[in-house]
């Protein structure tokens, strides 16, 4: 279950809240069922038009995703990936076999069988690297699926404030001030919506989207390098150490907190104070 999303939704809905019962004599002034209706059954509709049946289904599965954001351990797909190389290394090729069944990365049994038919790297490399591509191009397009109603929303809510401008001009004849500030609380109400939905669900889900699909990109490369190392009869060592790299965190390409004591300030060290020029003599 992916916290952060329903926390982050939960919070925003609260913080508006909040300053809405803070700052409004009446609150009840911004629920408007009509107008809700027009901006979220508008965007679906627009969104229906705009791309096909089979892609739009997807759209509440996206979201289940998002909210529970199933996690790959990356760690265990190295490990898994090591333990295929020593296997391979040593020219067990019943033990790879027979760990292949094992296994529930897909992109990663189809890369190994290709070496288990002894099929040449570059045919190799070529499959995998459009399987990666056709991948990112899929979530990239659902992703700006998310975009585009971000984008639908708001002018749906403009096109309720529209309606409800309209509404109100029957009773400016009348002269009814009392009933055309409630018309107008109305209208304007729609285009809150419009835009609390684009920037609170719409562009969050598909932000979410892009960075996973980054995430997934990143590990089928990770795979892919683990594969083309294996083709190649790498050390097993050598293999874990690239693949590690993929995984490490920026920081610790430059620092280790374990060797804090060790560390020599730069400044004091009379080594480094001319860092890129010659000593002079």
């Amino acid at each position: 279950m992916n916290y952060s999303t329903i926390i982050g939704v939960l919070a925003g809905i609260l913080v508006v809240s909040l300053v809405i019962a803070a700052s409004s004599t009446n609150a009840a002034a911004f629920i408007n069922l009509p107008g809700l209706g027009i901006v979220v059954g508008g965007t679906f509709a627009a969104t229906m038009v705009s791309y096909p049946m089979p892609e739009f289904k997807r759209l509440f599965k996206l979201i289940g995703i998002v909210v529970r954001e199933p996690k790959v351990d990356a760690k265990h797909q190295v490990e898994e990936i090591e333990t295929l190389a020593r296997m391979w290394f040593r020219d067990d090729f019943r033990g790879v076999e027979s760990h292949m069944t094992r296994l529930n990365n897909t992109f990663l049994k189809t890369g190994l069988q290709l070496i288990v038919d002894k099929t040449p790297l570059p045919d190799i490399l070529d499959l995998m690297h459009w399987r990666i591509t056709r991948l990112r191009a899929q979530e990239h397009s659902e992703a700006n699926m998310f975009r585009a109603m971000a984008s639908f929303a708001p002018a749906f809510g403009m096109l309720g404030t529209l309606i409800g401008l309209i509404n109100m001009l029957p009773q400016m004849g009348s002269g009814n001030l009392s009933e055309m500030g409630i018309q107008l609380a109305i209208a304007l109400v729609t285009t809150f919506y419009g835009l609390l939905l684009s920037n609170l669900v719409f562009k969050p889900i598909a932000i979410k989207l892009e960075r996973r699909t980054e995430r997934r990109i990143m590990l089928m490369t990770m795979v892919l390098e683990g594969i083309s190392l294996m083709s190649q009869k790498r050390t097993p060592g050598f293999i874990r150490a690239t693949l590690d790299s993929f995984i490490a965190q920026h920081d610790n390409e430059l620092y280790d907190a374990k060797s804090n004591a060790n560390n020599l300030d730069l400044h004091q060290d009379p080594r480094m104070s001319g860092f890129g020029a010659r000593e002079e003599n």
